[in-house]
């Protein structure tokens, strides 16, 4: 009996130390750390945006440095298939008609991965632009390479830049993407106004509401 007793407890002790050395191994074994483009911190107020060379539906490749004599731009990361963007197009199309001639145009860029999201290849890009009678450069991020150095997740995103390409102001176009006659602050015409007297933009910075962009899935 007394043996049976000594084994039970050596057992009884064995299992203890097992499960002991499992937990230890559950709670230091911490899950791989990745890095995705959605991690980055992207531009804020005050930072240089970078330049590039994207193609248009033309064609033709764009960048900034081929703009002459601008006050500065109005990036909007954009697309065909987002449905905050669609509700957003007519009045993308009325900023760059409205502000071009104040020395801000409109640069619109199309941030999705065509092979997700295939309505948003270039093809489709220029059938849509000729629809809605887009006046200006509609360009598609190829590769993906942009909109993670502008630190965009959306669709419809601005990132308003002056003439030396400093980001003035980012965020939403205005307070209302469901109606445009609701709209009670048009925070990029704001700030564009604000830049055009001689201030700095308030707010500076909103959140943008719409789609997040489109990347392949990966593993």
């Amino acid at each position: 009996m007394k043996n049976i007793i000594v084994i039970a407890v050596v057992l009884l002790a064995a299992v203890g130390l097992w499960m002991a050395a499992m937990t230890v191994n559950v709670e230091t074994s911490a899950p791989p750390t990745t890095t995705s483009v959605q991690d980055m911190p992207g531009l804020k107020v005050g930072d240089k945006a970078p330049d590039f060379k994207l193609k248009n539906i033309d064609g033709k490749m764009v960048s900034l440095a081929d703009y002459q004599n601008v006050k500065g731009f109005v990036v909007i990361f954009t697309c065909n298939t987002c449905p905050y963007a669609v509700a957003y197009e007519d009045r993308i199309a009325d900023l760059h008609e409205r502000f071009s001639k104040q020395g801000y145009p409109v640069v619109a860029i199309q941030p999705n991965d065509p092979e997700v999201q295939p309505g948003d290849a270039l093809d489709k890009m220029a059938i849509r632009a000729k629809e809605k009678g887009f006046n200006f450069p509609y360009l598609l991020d190829e590769g993906q390479k942009v909109y993670p150095m502008y630190g965009a997740s959306r669709t419809p995103e601005v990132y308003l830049l002056d003439n030396q390409r400093i980001v003035r102001y980012t965020g939403a176009i205005d307070d209302n993407y469901q109606d445009a006659e609701a709209v009670k602050i048009n925070y990029v015409a704001n700030a564009i106004a604000a830049l055009e007297a001689g201030k700095n933009p308030e707010p500076d910075a909103t959140k943008a509401i719409g789609c997040t962009i489109k990347v392949k899935k990966k593993g």
